[in-house]
């Protein structure tokens, strides 16, 4: 069986008309420039036209504009992914959402490719318009208000972005509302998203290079840090791990082998409660079958598969302020019984 190359994938957030699409742009610039191909998705093109654009500067590029990811075509984003990783082989993939997304419903349909390819899902950076803000968070009702304050909370790496739109003590509040809602993430305060994006990237815990990614031997995130941007970083055999300051959280582990299923079961019927949602590809040693897991509102449920072409052993888990290696220990666990 070859070793597959982990796909680090980044979610770009935000309301239409926040600067999404420049700080895309400047984003696969930043990559094309330390030497890496990077890949976009896109659920909407915004108000520029990347698509000649980005062909131009020869990113591969998949559009889905036949609805929203969060809802109807949601089921189709991992499918997406792991075709444009097979046909493209990048090195970096970016997922650029409709204005109108919750992120969480993202963040859900990215990971399910885990299920087919072997990918690094590394955060949700949330573009935000300082105006924007403002003038919801001083009307506070509606859906637009709630949808900002989901995409708020859920960002790994905030961009404030047109802060020349709003005055100092504007700017101040914002600043404190934002921390309210996520008090996880780093704010960046930009104008036209001009932001040193290695600083981006960094935020979210990651080498600014991502080529001790591309050369790790598998994936994922490590423990919750708090507030320390220096929290230790740890990578091992069949997992890599990192630290940064999101809550919403997602751990992958890719197995080494077979696990018993009834050790297995034992260990998602414990599953600490911040966990709500998890989901994988399991083989077990006392079956001769492979298995669909999938694990919400506390119940899991296995359908037998036969999953066609090379597809990994895993197990993604979702939710928020969780512990990680907690997590980590008990599947290795598994893996040693």
């Amino acid at each position: 069986m070859t070793t597959q190359k982990v796909t680090p994938i980044y979610i770009l957030s935000g309301f239409l008309g926040s600067g999404k699409t420049t700080l895309l742009q400047r984003l696969v610039n930043y990559w094309q420039s330390q030497g890496l191909l990077p890949a976009v998705i896109m659920n909407e093109i915004g108000d520029v036209n990347l698509d000649g654009l980005l062909v131009e500067e020869r990113v591969p590029m998949t559009e889905m504009l036949s609805g929203c990811i969060c809802c109807s075509i949601r089921g189709d984003l991992s499918m997406e992914i792991a075709g444009l990783i097979q046909r493209e082989a990048p090195d970096v993939i970016v997922v650029e959402a409709t204005g109108i997304a919750n992120p969480l419903e993202i963040l859900d349909g990215v990971t399910e490719a885990a299920l087919y390819i072997k990918i690094d899902l590394k955060g949700v950076i949330t573009v935000v318009d300082s105006a924007h803000l403002l003038e919801l968070y001083r009307n506070q009702k509606g859906k637009t208000f709630r949808l900002m304050q989901e995409q708020i909370r859920a960002a790994s790496c905030l961009i404030l972005n047109k802060t020349d739109r709003v005055d100092h003590d504007e700017q101040e509040l914002l600043a404190g509302v934002i921390s309210r809602w996520n008090a996880y993430a780093p704010v960046l305060s930009t104008v036209r998203c001009d932001v040193e994006i290695p600083d981006v990237l960094e935020s979210l815990g990651n080498d600014s290079r991502l080529s001790a990614v591309l050369q790790a031997s598998s994936q994922e995130e490590e423990e919750v840090g708090g507030n320390n941007p220096h929290a230790h970083q740890h990578s091992h055999e069949h997992g890599h791990t990192h630290t940064h300051h999101d809550h919403v959280m997602v751990y992958t582990h890719y197995l080494s082998g077979p696990v018993d299923s009834g050790e297995f079961e034992s260990f998602i019927a414990n599953l600490p409660r911040e966990v709500y949602r998890a989901k994988g590809v399991l083989t077990f040693s006392d079956t001769a079958s492979r298995f669909l897991f999938q694990y919400a509102f506390r119940e899991p449920d296995f359908l037998r598969i036969t999953p066609q072409g090379e597809v990994p052993d895993v197990v993604v888990f979702i939710g928020e302020h969780f512990s990680k290696s907690t997590l980590e220990q008990g599947m290795r666990a598994l893996e040693k019984a």
